[in-house]
């Protein structure tokens, strides 16, 4: 009787001439590692009755699969087919190429973070974008963190510490990751106010609620739902008056903040930091990645005498951004400027004002290649009228005609789609869709024209996945 062959030693491995491009391209250690792996699992393999080929081709096969996914970057591209313009998992606002270029630029060398090039000392790095900032909204000053949540969180912190901020009991948000507005609030720090109803709030519940423990007025924009029907709410105007009139100051969280009006082109309006500023608003708070697209910030701007008291909140510096934000958040500000041309050159504009006879032309055009790619599962493929939303908490009803192609099972069997869907999340470029009614949905929306060669390039892979 024949003896079980016996795996390779590490040492022969890590000599054999095919493992040496390996060695090349990943360093001597990290093949090791992987050659002890791949030899531990081929091991186990043997010991529960496979048969396994010790041979130096296919050792090195499994080695290199081996180590090229585990090199593999974590954050990778993917096509976004969910119908979502801004999907908080997929990174919300892609940037337009300025601030590509900008981010490039600022990571190749050495900028002028905090150096003030006309007088050859110290500067602030919220200089970099709180002059453009102020020029487009009319505030007095300006600073930015790293999310909205920390915007929130620092003014909180800075001017209600250990006092009460007053809220209508309506705008008491949850946002995602189970993010809510009374848990920022004691984080910060604040004594919460409640006031008024869930879907009814007047002037004089905040009238009532104003004592000599009261901090500010606050309004938080109820940017990732609606509440419809029998409703009241007090305007801005009168917040912002009754505010002063008590020597409060009114604070606006826009959340997904924008600095144009969308309305001009053909979107919802959203309510902007300049309006808010005109109610009479003294601070304001709202996202640099959602509406306005740029890259993850919160950005706060108002009075200079608020905005100087946070700068100096020793917190600020554990919230503040660095050089490639700073960097891509000026180069999407500066877009601003030109308002005319801004639906071209802002990708989340483009995104979400893109014409629907153009993306159901497109789907026309995939539609007989993904049928083709999925011809031997049970399925049929068909291109159909669809609602994508802008998502990350804003505009949360209003929805945008768009068209995607749908994937639906031959049978009364739904685990195809699934099947379908990992198969989807398993190519080069992972594509990912959603699963709803009955049916695998590709929206199209985010899908530009000239991608459309690299998404169809790797669809042969659906076959592949089904045999």
């Amino acid at each position: 009787m024949h003896s079980a062959p016996r795996p390779p030693s590490v040492d022969r491995v890590l000599n054999w001439t095919a493992v040496s491009p390996l060695i090349a391209e990943y360093g001597r250690e990290s093949v090791l590692a992987g050659v002890r792996s791949v030899l531990d699992r081929v091991r186990r393999a043997a010991r529960s009755g496979d048969r396994v080929d010790y041979t130096e081709p296919a050792v090195t096969a499994r080695l290199a699969t081996h180590l090229s996914q585990h090199h593999a970057p974590r954050l990778k591209r993917v096509f976004n087919l969910t119908g979502t313009v801004l999907h908080t998992n997929l990174g919300r606002a892609p940037l337009p190429e300025e601030a590509v270029e900008a981010l490039l630029l600022a990571a190749r060398h050495p900028c002028a973070l905090e150096y003030d090039l006309a007088t050859g000392g110290r500067g602030e790095r919220d200089d970099v974008v709180e002059s453009v900032l102020c020029e487009l909204t009319g505030a007095e000053a300006a600073t930015v963190v790293n999310n909205n949540a920390a915007a929130v969180f620092l003014l909180l912190n800075t001017l209600a510490l250990r006092r009460q901020v007053i809220v209508s009991r309506g705008e008491l948000v949850e946002i995602g990751g189970a993010f809510r507005v009374p848990d920022i609030m004691s984080r910060g720090g604040a004594k919460l106010v409640e006031v008024g109803t869930t879907n009814r709030t007047h002037l004089r519940d905040f009238e009532d609620a104003i004592g000599p423990r009261s901090a500010m007025l606050m309004k938080v924009h109820a940017s990732n739902y609606a509440i419809r029907g029998f409703t009241a709410s007090v305007p801005e105007t009168e917040l912002a008056q009754l505010a002063h009139a008590r020597g409060l100051p009114f604070v606006i969280d826009l959340g997904s903040g924008t600095l144009t009006d969308l309305a001009r082109f053909g979107l919802p309006h959203e309510p902007t930091p300049q309006e808010s500023l005109a109610a009479g608003a003294d601070l304001i708070s709202f996202s640099g990645d959602k509406l306005l697209g740029g890259p993850q910030a919160g950005i706060l701007l108002g009075r200079r005498a608020l905005i100087q008291r946070i700068k100096k909140n020793p917190l600020k510096r554990a919230l503040r951004v660095g050089k490639l934000t700073l960097a891509a958040l000026e180069a999407v500000l500066r877009l601003y400027r030109d308002p005319d041309r801004l639906g071209d050159r802002l990708t989340t504009l483009r995104l979400l004002t893109r014409p629907p006879d153009d993306i159901r032309m497109q789907a026309e055009r995939l539609l007989p290649h993904l049928q083709q790619a999925l011809l031997d599962w049970p399925v049929r493929v068909s291109a159909e009228p669809a609602l994508s939303q802008i998502g990350s908490g804003s505009l949360p009803i209003d929805r945008l005609p768009s068209h995607a192609l749908v994937v639906r099972p031959g049978t009364r069997k739904s685990g195809v789609l699934h099947e379908i869907e990992a198969a989807l999340r398993g190519l080069p470029v992972p594509a990912i869709g959603r699963i709803a009614d009955g049916a695998l949905r590709l929206d199209l929306r985010c899908l530009a024209v000239e991608d459309e060669a690299d998404f169809l390039a790797q669809l042969a892979a659906l076959t592949a996945a089904r045999t």
